[in-house]
């Protein structure tokens, strides 16, 4: 086990971008009422301390680490100027034991705040983009070097499916992301096999 771990540290780092979790909520909850889409553009700075905090992850595009996850959620917390710790918390079924994973990041200042660049192990770094963040800070979308990965992340671990879905039309016709392979992640037991979403590593 211990000669893969350099290996799998270094896809996570590449296949994560800012990393995808935090605490569990298995309680059904309703969708909430759909929110507004009126997005800031990809150039408009990002308030770094209202991006911190949790963030659930909604979609993302499935890759070799963080597929089959379930109840993934991001924490954010800055750790100093332009310096940020990411945890990712996660759970391979929703019977099996919380996993977690902490990175470090350096966010770019004169990108407005929009590209990062994550250290795995102190040594491994990566490249990502918030594309973009509601006005409300409510959601985000994150982007990866060569389109080929995206994230949708929220605030709450429902998502209203409008909303979803118009996110994920402007991660096609504006950054290029083939959504073909965009699944959702399910956050709650009740989500699991239903159409659209990710099937977990764990029944």
């Amino acid at each position: 086990m211990s000669s893969n771990r350099p290996l799998r540290a270094v896809l996570l780092v590449s296949s994560m971008a800012l990393l995808s979790a935090c605490a569990f909520r298995h309680e059904t909850k309703p969708e909430p009422a759909p929110t507004p889409v009126a997005v800031d553009s990809a150039g408009a700075p990002i308030d770094l301390q209202r991006f911190m905090g949790t963030w659930y992850v909604i979609g993302r595009v499935p890759n070799p680490i963080e597929r089959g996850h379930v109840a993934s959620v991001n924490e954010f917390r800055l750790r100093g100027d332009q310096k940020v710790s990411i945890t990712y918390r996660y759970r391979n079924g929703f019977s099996e034991p919380l996993q977690e994973l902490t990175v470090r990041a350096s966010v770019d200042e004169k990108s407005g705040n929009h590209n990062w660049r994550t250290w795995f192990y102190k040594v491994v770094p990566t490249h990502t983009r918030v594309l973009e963040v509601a006005p409300d800070y409510s959601w985000a979308m994150l982007g990866y070097p060569g389109r080929e990965m995206a994230w949708v992340f929220a605030r709450q671990p429902d998502m209203d499916k409008e909303l979803y879905k118009e996110l994920a039309t402007r991660l096609r016709d504006d950054y290029g992301v083939n959504t073909d392979k965009l699944k959702r992640v399910p956050q709650h037991p009740e989500q699991v096999d239903r159409l659209g979403f990710e099937v977990p590593n764990v029944r």
